[in-house]
């Protein structure tokens, strides 16, 4: 089946800067595919080449299987949420729906049956002679994306579309984004720099880093087995430890830490030789807590500490606990089953967790 989106090495420099360093991906048809990064990475600028609002240096951009590098913007079969929607003011909600519609020529009776029909589709129906400013921020989203569906284009390009919200309304539209993205059942190319909105919503997910993919995959992918440090530092949180490799058995390795600590990981990336240094990486969630030593027997990493500092955040609460040989600080999630309530400042504890949970990486020269 052909892509609905294939960019095949794809490049562009501003004079001795590149920007977007051949970089290569493929979407298929009526799928969620974001591309993750921090400010600056280059995600924004695959955006607008897609869109024809910037001619790529090199390479070339598919839709369904065309290239579209000599295919104006408003000729592409693509369209574009930003991150200010850019909603006319002066326009009721059925006219901003409508106004692509009647840009292309379609007759007045029509463009309303399919303003009805996005606005069903968008759970507001009968609001077409409300104005903008009687919407909510989240029912303004949802105006701007059905203005774009109803032009019915093979990919949806959304630039940041949840920057603006606040955080409570932003937690409640990316399950409402990847609702109505099956509802349309059109591709979206999502950009943006919260991990939480690409894991919660996309099928895929591209991260970047510096102009270039540095792994491609679902969300489980990156979160539980990432391909590189840069992956596993970016998605998610991480206590990080260096060390030089003293043994190895297969993929898994011991290292001692720069701070004399003992720690046993699984490889990822590049292979590994004894005398390496390496960064292992292990989740807070993935570290198990107790009261007893006896516990965490069956664990390959074990340590003894007090707690230092308690992170209250409900569901997400967590301590921080320093190590009784002084190799440092680990951060710890704490169990919902209210078994640690009583955890204070100073309280004795174990930590342990497996091999299997520590991600190891060849250290990058610093």
């Amino acid at each position: 089946m052909t892509a609905d989106l294939e960019c095949i090495d794809l490049e562009k420099r501003f004079g001795d800067t590149t920007a977007v360093d051949r970089v290569s991906f493929s979407v298929p048809q009526g799928s969620f595919f974001s591309i993750l990064g921090p400010s600056g990475c280059g995600k924004t600028t695959i955006m607008r080449m897609i869109a024809g609002f910037l001619d790529p240096s090199d390479g070339d951009i598919l839709i369904k299987g065309k290239s579209v590098l000599d295919v104006a913007p408003n000729k592409r079969p693509v369209n574009m949420v930003f991150q200010h929607l850019a909603l006319f003011p002066m326009m009721n909600i059925a006219d901003n729906i409508g106004y692509g519609l009647r840009r292309a020529g379609m007759g007045k009776a029509e463009i309303s049956r399919k303003v009805d029909e996005a606005l069903d589709r968008i759970g507001l129906p009968g609001i077409g002679a409300r104005k903008v400013d009687e919407l909510s921020g989240g029912q303004k989203q949802r105006v701007a994306i059905a203005r774009c569906m109803v032009l019915e284009p093979d990919v949806l390009l959304l630039d940041e579309p949840l920057g603006a919200l606040d955080l409570k309304l932003r937690e409640r539209m990316k399950v409402e984004l990847k609702a109505l993205q099956s509802a349309f059942d059109t591709t979206f190319v999502y950009i943006t720099h919260d991990q939480s909105e690409a894991l919660v919503m996309s099928d895929n997910i591209a991260v970047m880093n510096e102009g270039r993919f540095e792994q491609v995959g679902t969300a489980r992918d990156l979160y539980y087995r990432p391909d590189t440090a840069f992956v596993a530092g970016f998605v998610g949180d991480s206590n990080r430890w260096r060390g030089r490799v003293t043994k190895l058995d297969g993929q898994n390795l011991e290292l001692q830490s720069d701070t004399g600590m003992p720690l046993r990981g699984a490889i990822q990336g590049r292979t590994l030789n004894l005398g390496d240094v390496a960064d292992v990486f292990v989740r807070p969630e993935a570290i198990k807590i107790a009261h007893a030593k006896d516990d965490l027997s069956h664990f390959d990493n074990q340590l003894s500490g007090k707690v230092t500092s308690l992170l209250f955040n409900g569901a997400a609460s967590r301590v921080i606990v320093a190590t009784d040989t002084g190799h440092g600080e680990v951060e710890v999630n704490l169990p919902q089953s209210g078994e640690f309530a009583d955890l204070v400042k100073g309280s004795d504890v174990h930590i342990g967790w497996g091999s299997d949970h520590g991600n190891c990486f060849a250290a990058e020269a610093s």
